[in-house]
């Protein structure tokens, strides 16, 4: 797929971001080195046979923490701070249109 003003304005309409002509070419430039970069990337001689990572480092190792219980704030303290609320829940307005 290329990218192209209509795809940029497409994609950003359906994000609800509208974008001037200059914020499109902008992100077209940026989008086209992207596309750049991949191709010189797929060039590399036996790309598809390197093994993909998941981190930079060789000898990374992940220990997960044990869960640990912490006492929270009251619900009332945590809810004063808020202009609207409805039993346990925070109201906030709604800032994405809808169907």
């Amino acid at each position: 797929m290329k990218f192209n003003k209509e795809l940029i304005d497409d994609l950003a309409d359906k994000l609800l971001i509208g974008l001037t002509d200059e914020e499109n070419k902008l992100i077209l430039s940026e989008f086209n080195v992207i596309d750049e970069t991949m191709e010189l990337i797929t060039k590399i001689p036996n790309i598809s046979e390197v093994e993909p990572m998941t981190h930079t480092l060789d000898n990374f190792t992940y220990t997960p923490r044990e869960d640990e219980y912490e006492e929270s704030i009251p619900i009332e303290d945590a809810l004063s701070n808020c202009d609207s609320y409805e039993g346990r829940e925070i109201k906030v307005p709604k800032v994405v249109g809808g169907e």
